[in-house]
């Protein structure tokens, strides 16, 4: 034990002759905190420290990894040692020399789950950014992804992991699994999401919803404040559009092509998305009506959602399909009778729609009862 003991004191010795008084003075408060053994308070110091603009070269991080912070890693919090080592990591140029020392530090901490977790989700995004092995990516995914599944509670890693997989599904062109993932990390982390990449993420997360495969609760990223970072801003017109999928509403849809048409994935999609928006359409339709008043003719249909009277029985078997509603279909009569429509997220004025059918529900209800209380003499008597 005194051979690192010496290593660290000179090390530290030299370190506290920098030029940059602010820096010397960091130095010698680890040095204090080392020799009184106070080891969570230099943990928390060396959390920050590895971030000191001074030090953001590899050779430097190297050089307080192996002369100082490896002399006393087995005596830490593990998750607190990869949170300063993620810094050290993120400047090793040879990103498949980063892939080992990070496999290497697994062994140390594999005592703690969340660390070990920490750093699959640090080689998963080296592999994704850096390697562009998709394949290692995808596998540190899926097997973090029913491990985390399994934990009851939310930890520290859920929303590094949720932003890995994100990024991954995003570029493979996954755009429910993105959305999803995305959701969940802003779920996790958005106070820890820098504000300058809010827009971004909102713009991305969109364009999401309305390409992704079965994504029909718009109203949960409507809600979320991220979207808001859109206004103002030259892609604010996709809140409108959110807006008009969310209640199905083809006219604003067709008004707003000349401003969506000109996003590539979205024109290249145009079929798909009417598609998505009719659903939708016909979704709002049942939600709308009373459950008195759910017998709804193909010819309502038809003009609501602007299609041929042809296609809107094929248009109720897609949305009985995916259970988006629920119903039978009278072809003679040329009607559906919807039981059922799929819960949603729902906006203010959706809301206020929900509150005046229950006011209509009530009042329907009280009428009923005065009817029984008219009535009861008449019905004890016979």
């Amino acid at each position: 034990m005194t051979g690192p003991n010496v290593n660290v004191a000179s090390y530290l010795a030299s370190q506290k002759q920098n030029k940059n008084k602010e820096l010397a003075a960091e130095w010698a408060t680890l040095e204090d905190l080392y020799n009184e053994k106070l080891w969570n308070e230099l943990t928390i110091k060396l959390t920050r420290f590895v971030r000191h603009p001074a030090l953001q070269k590899e050779s430097i991080l190297m050089q307080l990894y192996q002369n100082f912070i490896q002399t006393f890693e087995m005596k830490i919090n593990p998750y607190g040692l990869v949170q300063i080592l993620e810094v050290v990591v993120e400047h090793i140029s040879d990103k498949k020399e980063a892939i080992e020392f990070l496999t290497k530090l697994k062994d140390k901490i594999k005592i703690c789950d969340e660390a070990v977790w920490y750093i699959q989700v640090l080689q998963g995004n080296i592999y994704l950014t850096y390697l562009n092995d998709l394949d290692a990516a995808k596998n540190i995914i899926e097997e973090l992804r029913d491990v985390l599944e399994e934990v009851g509670n939310v930890t520290p890693v859920h929303g590094k992991y949720y932003m890995l997989a994100s990024q991954y599904y995003r570029r493979v062109g996954k755009h429910s699994d993105y959305y999803r993932c995305g959701l969940q990390f802003l779920g996790c982390s958005l106070d820890d999401f820098p504000r300058d990449q809010w827009a971004q993420q909102a713009f991305f997360l969109g364009l999401a919803a309305l390409l992704g495969d079965g994504i029909y609760n718009i109203g949960e990223l409507l809600a979320h404040p991220i979207l808001a970072s859109l206004k103002g801003s030259p892609n604010e017109w996709l809140i409108n559009l959110l807006k008009a999928f969310n209640t199905g509403d083809i006219k604003k849809f067709n008004e707003m092509k000349p401003t969506w048409s000109k996003i590539p994935d979205l024109l290249a999609q145009e079929v798909k998305l009417r598609q998505k928006i009719s659903l939708l359409c016909l979704m709002e339709m049942t939600f709308k009506r009373s459950a008195t008043q759910r017998n709804i003719s193909f010819e309502d249909i038809a003009t609501e959602t602007q299609l041929p009277l042809g296609e809107v029985e094929l248009l109720i078997m897609k949305a009985l399909a995916q259970d988006l509603v629920r119903g039978e279909i009278d072809q003679v009569a040329g009607v559906v009778n919807m039981s059922w429509v799929l819960p949603r997220v729902l906006d203010r004025k959706q809301i206020a729609g929900m509150a005046t059918t229950l006011d209509t529900w009530m009042a329907s209800i009280s009428s009923m009862e005065k009817l029984m209380e008219t009535r009861a003499a008449e019905i004890l008597t016979n």
